[in-house]
C-alpha cells in the first residue's frame, strides 16, 4: 500500500507526462509531454502510442528516437508498440518506468575526441590496459602462428650405414629456427640464405625424419608462393638443407620406399679353428626397406643359408619364422620387418630337430645361455665359481643343485643353501625362491649368483634388510626373514633384539628410492603385507617414538641473522659447518663471502612440539613460543615470526598464510621448521616472492649486507620483471644493473638476463619465460647478487669464498672417488674369479620430468 501511494502521488504530480485511468489501474505515457493530456483516456491505445513516420529525425529534425526499447536490467532490446501492454501485464510486473532520450550538448572540441575531459588517472589506466592488451595480442599471435623448425645442414652430415649422420657436434649440424607459418616457402628459403652466410649454389629444402638408423630424407618442398600452413609443415619439423643431389659426394636415396630399417642380425660365431660354435652373435645392421631379403647374405659376406625372422618385441619368447627361398626376393617391408626386428641366419645343413611343423620354426638356440654361480658357503672347493647352462624356463632349484655338484660341495648343502643375485657393486641381493623360473625371478642371462648358506624364504615369507639410523653405509645392513603377516610392532621388536638395542623409543621407516629414510610406518598394528613391504626392501630403525595418529612431532629451530638479513650457509656433509654448544649449527665465515664477512648464520635448536595436523601455522608459532629455550628471545606476538621448512640444515620453503592448516602444507612427518624474527608484521600475498639481495662492492670480490626484497610476481616470473623490481629497489636505471642468482651448494652465480632473440646464426637461445623453471628454479629465500654497471663493468659475480668452496668440493669428490675404488677392489677380492663378460647395454634415452609449482 505504501508503494502504491507513492506511485499515485508521483503520477498525479507529473500529469503533463502520464495519463492515469479513473480507477487508478492503468497508466499511459502521453505522446507529447508539452501538451495537456486528453481527457478521454479510454481512446484507442493504438492512437496513444502511435508514432507518425514524419516525426522521425530524418524528416523534422527531432532528437527523440522513433522506437521503443525494453530495458530490463542489463538486457536492452527493441519492442513493438503493440507488445508494450502485454509486456507489463501479470502479477510479476510491479511497476514500469518510461524514459525519453535527451540531447547531450558537447562542445566542438569534444567531437571526435574520445579522451575529452576524461580524468588523467583513468587515461593512464586505459593506456596501460591497452598496452597490456597489445602485448597479449602479440604474444597470442606469436604463439598461434610461430612454430619451430630444426634445420639439418647438409655440409655437416655424411652418409654412413644407410642413413645420414652428423659429422661434428649436434650444435653445428642442427640449427633451430622459429618462423611464422603464415609466410611463404620462398620467405623461409630467403631467411635460411641470410642465416647461412657460407652457403653457395642451389638450396633444396626437404622434409626429413630421425629414425633409429639415422636421419632419412623424404619429400622435397616445392612451391615458393605457398605458405607454410598450406604446405602442412608441423611444429618441430626436421628440414634437411642440401643441394638436392648428394652429400659428401654420395648420392642420397630419398623417399618412403627406401626408408632405412635398423635390424638385429644373429648368427653363429666362428671358432678359432674355422668351425661354428654354439654361441650366437647379435649385432645391429641397417638395410633399405625396399631391398630384397636375400641381399642380407651379400651385405654380411655370408655364402648362404636359412633366414629366420622375428617381429615380436617380447624378450625370451621369440617366435621365429623361416623364409622360403622363393620369398628371399621379397623386400624387407613386404616381409613385415620394422625397426627392431630380428633376423637369424643359420647354415642350410644345420640340425633342424627343433623345428616345428607348418613352417613355424621355433629355435631354442637363442634361449640357451648361462649363469655364473660363485661359492659363498665358506667351504673349500676345487672351483670358486662355475658356469651353469640354463634357459629362461629353467627352475632355480635345478641350477642350485647343479652348481653344488659342479663345485663338488657337500650334498648336505642341498637342504640348507640358496642362490642370491650379486649386483654390479658386489652386493648380495634377496635370495631367489627355488620354485621360481629364471623368467619369474627376473634374472637375466649372464648374471652372477652367489651360493649362500641358509634357506630361501617361502612364498609367505619376506627377506628384509635393516639398519640402525638413516646414515646407512654400503655393506652394513643386517638381514632377517619374517612372515609377511607379522605386524610392524613385532617386526620392530625382532630387529631391536637382533641389533642389541633396548627401549621402546624406536620406530621403523622404509628406505625410499633415493636411499634415504622415507615416511615412518605409523600403523604399528598393520601387517607388513598390508603396508606393501616386499622382499628386498630395507627398513631403518630410527630413534624416537612416533606421535599419535593425526599429530606431528615438529623439531623447531631458531634462525636469526645478526644483521637485517643473512646469507644462508651451504651444508656439505658437515664439513663447512661446526656444531657448537646448545645445538647450534653455524656456517664458517670467510673473507669475501656473500654478506658481512664477520656475520654468522646459525640455526639454534629449540626443541620438539607435538601438534595436530588440523592446527594452523599461527598456532604452531604460538606453541613454539612456549618452549623453555624460547624464553631468551623477546618476541611481541607470533605475527612477528616468519616460518621456514628446514632442509640440509638451512631454511628452504617459506610458509605463508598464518591461518592455513598444517595438513594443507603437506609437511610430512620428517619436516623441521625454523622461525625467523621480524622487525614488523608482514602479510605476504600468494604471488609475493621474498628474495635476499646483495649489492656488489666496486673493486672488491665481496658484497654489502643482504637486504630483504619482496617481488610481486603476479604479472609473471620473467627476468625483465625481476630486473625492474631490483632496479627500483636500489634506485638505479634498469639498463645499468646486472643480477645473478647464487647457488650455495655449487658456489656458483648464474646471471639472469632478460635478453632473448628468435634466431641466431649458430644456435637459438631459448626464451626464458619463467624463472621458476630451469636453469634458475627461483624460489623464496634465494640470494640475488646485484652489480652496479655505473661503478663496475664486468661479468664476474664470484667471491673468494666461492673459489675456496669449489676447491674443497674437488678435494671431497676426489676422496669419495678413491674410497669407491677401494670398495670396488675389496669387493673384487671377495668375489674373485673368472671375469664375467659384460652384457651389451641398450642405448641411453633422455628422460624429462615436468613438476608443477607448489607454493
Amino acid at each position: 500500500m505504501i508503494l502504491k501511494t507513492i506511485l499515485l502521488q508521483f503520477l498525479q504530480l507529473h500529469s503533463q507526462t502520464f495519463l492515469l485511468s479513473s480507477d487508478e489501474s492503468t497508466v499511459r505515457l502521453l505522446k507529447n509531454s508539452t501538451l495537456q493530456a486528453e481527457p478521454d483516456f479510454q481512446r484507442n491505445d493504438q492512437q496513444i502510442f502511435k508514432t507518425l513516420p514524419s516525426e522521425s529525425p530524418g524528416f523534422n529534425g527531432r532528437t527523440s528516437c522513433p522506437h521503443w526499447f525494453d530495458i530490463n536490467d542489463s538486457k536492452v532490446q527493441p519492442i513493438k508498440e503493440k507488445d508494450i501492454q502485454q509486456q507489463f501485464q501479470g502479477k510479476e510486473s510491479a511497476y514500469m518506468l518510461f524514459y525519453r532520450k535527451s540531447q547531450l550538448q558537447r562542445p566542438p572540441e569534444a567531437r571526435g575526441n574520445p579522451r575529452y575531459r576524461v580524468p588523467r588517472h583513468l587515461l593512464s589506466e586505459m593506456d596501460a590496459a591497452n598496452i597490456e592488451l597489445q602485448t597479449k595480442r602479440a604474444e597470442c599471435d606469436s604463439t598461434e602462428n610461430n612454430f619451430e623448425l630444426h634445420l639439418h645442414l647438409g655440409p655437416h652430415y655424411h652418409f654412413f650405414n644407410g642413413a645420414l649422420h652428423p659429422v661434428g657436434s649436434q650444435t653445428e649440424s642442427v640449427w633451430d629456427l622459429t618462423f611464422d607459418k603464415r609466410k611463404t616457402l620462398g620467405d623461409l628459403r630467403q631467411s635460411i640464405f641470410q642465416l647461412l652466410e657460407f652457403w653457395e649454389g642451389d638450396m633444396v629444402l626437404s622434409v626429413a625424419k630421425l629414425l633409429p638408423a639415422g636421419l632419412h630424407v623424404y619429400q622435397t618442398l616445392d612451391g615458393d608462393s605457398l605458405t607454410l600452413s598450406e604446405i602442412e609443415l608441423a611444429d618441430g619439423e626436421d628440414i634437411f638443407v642440401w643441394n638436392g643431389v648428394e652429400v659428401g659426394g654420395i648420392q642420397i636415396p630419398a623417399g618412403r620406399d627406401c626408408e632405412p630399417l635398423l635390424l638385429n642380425v644373429l648368427h653363429l660365431a666362428t671358432s678359432s679353428e674355422g668351425g661354428k660354435c654354439q654361441q650366437l652373435i647379435e649385432f645391429p645392421h641397417v638395410f633399405p626397406s625396399n631391398a630384397e631379403v636375400g641381399t642380407v647374405f651379400t651385405s654380411l659376406a655370408i655364402p648362404g643359408g636359412v633366414v629366420l625372422i622375428n617381429n615380436t618385441e617380447s624378450i625370451g619368447e621369440k617366435n621365429w619364422t623361416t623364409i622360403p627361398k622363393v620369398d628371399l626376393k621379397k623386400t624387407f617391408r613386404e616381409q613385415g620387418l620394422r625397426n627392431g626386428s630380428s633376423i637369424l641366419i643359420r647354415d642350410s645343413n644345420h640340425d633342424n630337430s627343433l623345428l616345428a611343423k607348418q613352417e613355424k620354426w621355433i629355435t631354442s638356440m637363442n634361449e640357451i645361455d648361462w649363469l655364473q654361480v660363485k661359492n659363498l658357503c665358506e667351504l673349500e672347493s676345487e672351483e670358486e665359481q662355475v658356469r651353469i647352462s640354463a634357459t629362461v624356463n629353467t627352475v632355480v632349484f635345478d641350477i642350485r643343485i647343479k652348481a653344488i655338484q659342479e663345485l663338488k660341495l657337500m650334498k648336505e648343502l642341498a637342504e640348507n643353501s640358496c642362490l642370491r643375485p650379486i649386483d654390479r657393486n658386489g652386493k648380495l641381493l634377496c635370495p631367489v625362491p627355488d620354485n621360481y623360473t629364471l623368467k619369474e625371478a627376473g634374472l637375466k642371462m649372464g648374471s652372477s649368483l652367489g651360493l649362500c648358506p641358509g634357506r630361501a624364504p617361502t612364498s609367505s615369507q619376506l627377506f628384509l634388510f635393516f639398519a640402525v639410523g638413516s646414515d646407512v653405509q654400503p655393506g652394513t645392513e643386517m638381514e632377517i626373514i619374517v612372515e609377511e603377516t607379522l605386524s610392524v610392532r613385532d617386526c620392530l621388536k625382532i630387529m631391536l633384539e637382533k641389533s642389541g638395542l633396548l627401549g621402546d623409543a624406536w620406530h621403523l621407516r622404509k628406505m625410499d628410492w633415493c636411499y634415504e629414510a622415507g615416511e615412518p610406518l605409523c600403523d604399528e598394528d598393520a601387517t607388513l603385507k598390508e603396508l606393501t613391504i616386499c622382499s628386498g626392501d630395507t627398513l631403518l630403525l630410527i630413534e624416537g617414538k612416533l606421535p599419535p595418529l593425526g599429530f606431528l612431532t615438529v623439531p623447531i629451530w631458531w634462525y636469526q641473522p645478526q644483521h637485517p638479513s643473512g646469507h644462508w650457509k651451504s651444508h656439505q656433509d658437515r664439513r663447512n659447518c661446526t656444531p657448537s654448544q646448545g645445538g647450534i649449527w653455524r656456517a664458517i665465515s670467510a673473507q669475501g663471502a656473500p654478506g658481512d664477512v664477520h656475520a654468522e648464520v646459525s640455526l639454534h635448536y629449540l626443541g620438539d612440539i607435538d601438534i595436530s595436523e588440523d592446527a594452523t601455522l599461527m598456532e604452531l608459532k604460538s606453541q613454539a613460543m612456549t618452549l623453555p629455550s624460547f624464553s631468551e628471545f623477546v618476541i611481541p606476538s607470533p605475527a612477528f615470526l616468519r616460518a621456514w621448512t628446514v632442509e640440509s640444515k638451512r631454511p628452504s620453503r617459506l610458509l605463508r598464510a598464518d591461518q592455513q592448516q598444517l595438513k594443507e602444507y603437506k609437511l610430512g612427518r620428517r619436516t623441521e621448521i625454523c622461525l625467523e624474527p621480524l622487525q614488523k608484521e608482514e602479510n605476504l600475498g600468494p604471488q609475493d616472492v621474498l628474495l635476499r639481495t646483495q649489492m656488489r662492492l666496486p673493486g672488491e670480490r665481496a658484497y654489502a649486507l643482504p637486504m630483504n626484497m619482496v617481488w610481486d610476481a603476479a604479472r609473471g616470473w620473467t627476468a625483465g620483471s625481476l630486473r625492474q623490481r631490483v632496479a627500483d629497489f636500489y634506485s638505479l636505471p634498469v639498463e645499468k644493473i646486472e643480477i645473478a642468482k647464487y647457488f650455495p651448494e655449487k658456489f656458483e652465480w648464474l646471471p639472469i638476463s632478460s635478453w632473448n632473440q628468435q634466431i641466431t646464426k649458430r644456435k637459438k637461445k631459448k626464451k626464458q619465460d619463467n624463472l621458476q623453471g630451469a636453469p634458475y628454479h627461483l624460489k623464496d629465500g634465494d640470494t640475488i647478487g646485484v652489480k652496479n654497471l655505473l661503478a663496475e663493468d664486468d661479468d664476474d659475480f664470484s667471491t673468494v669464498t666461492d673459489d675456496i668452496g669449489k676447491e674443497k668440493q674437488k678435494q671431497l669428490a676426489l676422496g669419495k672417488r678413491k674410497s669407491q675404488e677401494a670398495l670396488r677392489v675389496q669387493s673384487s677380492h671377495v668375489f674373485s674369479g673368472a671375469e664375467t663378460p659384460a652384457r651389451p647395454r641398450g642405448p641411453e634415452a633422455s628422460l624429462s620430468i615436468h613438476v608443477g609449482s607448489f607454493r
